[in-house]
């Protein structure tokens, strides 16, 4: 072995070593923090839940607030000052952190030029994870997570609902391959680059329970170092959400049979999207506080000047077919209803949370998730919604009644109704905020792709 092999190969060990996920004996040594900057997903996976801004619960995906780049490496000035071994920053979501490709690199680059000691680590569905390999590498990122659950099109075809490639959103046998295409790649790729790559397969009865050790053999050809299986953790409003959750015992078995090919991780906590701290510590209060204060956008003025309204209809000129959003540094933010981060699909009426947004040419940025559950009924509802969005210009759902619109027009809340995908909305906006390509004809307040009913829409 030449001596540039054996530096790589310590190297590799002393960073093993430092990682509280990849080795067991580091977890009571050593603590991470996850940096919530990545909201958007790629792909709808069968056992996710996309409705992610929570404080009580413990799973992939969770956060109690998302944050820009640079609030993420104030909160993690704030967090490093009292956690002396503090020795990994990753990030993992709360959706796929290459989906959101440019916040999560900029949040990378900012962490190694402050915090040069910090190991760097990401976790990724490997669906967009090829073209940023190189990127990571020369960034120093030591450790790489990517979730395999299937190695076989026909098995993966069973985990994934949609997936969005290059644009196109694509379903069954044809997006299950190309994914594992691409993982094939990434995996093989990370591994010649130095980074150590972990492998996540979620064991889930009835699905892959006979395909977890071809995985492990598989992965280990490619270069994987280490396997952590889940066991399914079975969440409401999912698809496999009867399925029940693997026993201990079931797990330990197939453990044991994919240890023949890689190294198990058998001490995995199913960490939040904002986990900080050691493995297996409690979600401390104190620290969603902190993570939520960074988080919180400025204060914004009490109220705007309405739009001119239609006489004939009593709605906004701004629901004609020149559908135009105009912000301003009163109002500089637009929510969306959607129920994937991806595509404006969400009435008014049925949204439990909007997706507050800075609009951008080139890029927005996700600056808030805010809930609007539970806010009463009729008119008072809309009021107390409205009073949520006091910084927003306007709203992009992809339906709302007659009375939440005039409520919202009158406090200067342009609602917008269209299709299509946020980004291109939001890029529009930022545009000069014509938004008329993309209205949504026909729309009544009922219509059958609404699950929210009509209660105080009308």
């Amino acid at each position: 072995m030449s001596a540039f092999a054996n530096q790589s190969a310590r190297e590799a060990a002393e960073r093993l070593s430092h990682h509280p996920c990849f080795n067991q004996d580091a977890r009571h040594q050593y603590a991470r923090i996850h940096l919530p900057v990545a909201p958007r997903c790629n792909m709808q996976c069968n056992y996710c839940n996309r409705q992610y801004n929570c404080v009580n619960e413990s799973r992939p995906g969770v956060t109690c607030a998302v944050l820009s780049p640079g609030q993420a490496i104030e909160y993690l000035r704030q967090y490093a000052e009292k956690t002396p071994h503090l020795s990994v920053v990753g990030i993992a979501g709360p959706g796929d952190p290459l989906a959101c490709a440019s916040d999560t690199l900029e949040t990378l680059r900012m962490v190694k030029a402050e915090f040069p000691h910090l190991l760097l680590c990401l976790a990724s569905n490997g669906l967009n994870l090829p073209p940023y390999v190189g990127e990571l590498a020369a960034l120093g990122l030591s450790h790489v997570t990517v979730t395999v659950n299937a190695v076989d099109p026909k098995i993966g075809a069973k985990f994934y609902r949609w997936m969005e490639i290059d644009g196109r959103r694509i379903e069954g046998e044809e997006a299950a391959a190309e994914l594992w295409r691409r993982q094939q790649q990434a995996i093989r790729e990370l591994a010649a680059a130095g980074t150590t790559v972990k492998i996540n397969s979620i064991y889930t009865p009835g699905i892959n329970e006979g395909h977890i050790e071809t995985i492990a053999q598989t992965v280990s050809v490619l270069g994987a170092s280490i396997l952590n299986i889940m066991p399914l953790l079975p969440t409401a409003g999912t698809a496999f959400a009867s399925l029940a959750e693997p026993d201990r015992a079931t797990l330990q078995q197939v453990r044991k049979r994919a240890a023949q090919y890689l190294p198990q991780m058998a001490h995995c906590a199913r960490c939040r999207a904002d986990a900080a701290g050691m493995i297996g510590e409690e979600h401390m209060p104190k620290q969603i506080e902190l993570l939520q204060i960074v988080a919180r956008p400025a204060p914004a003025p009490a109220s705007a000047p309405a739009p001119a309204m239609n006489p004939e209809s009593g709605l906004p000129m701004t629901l004609s077919p020149q559908l135009r959003i105009a912000t301003s540094q009163q109002r500089p933010y637009i929510a969306v209803a959607s129920r994937e981060g991806l595509f404006v699909n969400q009435h008014l009426g049925e949204a439990t949370m909007l997706r507050i947004y800075q609009p951008g040419e080139r890029r927005s940025r996700l600056v808030d998730m805010r809930s609007i559950e539970h806010e009463g009924e009729g008119s008072s509802r809309w009021i107390k919604i409205v009073e949520k969005l006091q910084d927003c210009s306007a709203v992009l759902v992809s339906g709302a009644g007659a009375m939440p619109r005039k409520i919202f027009t009158h406090y200067g809340i342009t609602v917008g109704i269209v299709e299509g995908t946020i980004d291109e909305a939001l890029a529009a906006a930022a545009r000069g905020g014509d938004l008329a390509w993309m209205a949504k004809p026909g729309f009544r307040c009922g219509d059958s792709d609404c699950s929210g009913g009509r209660t105080g829409c009308e």
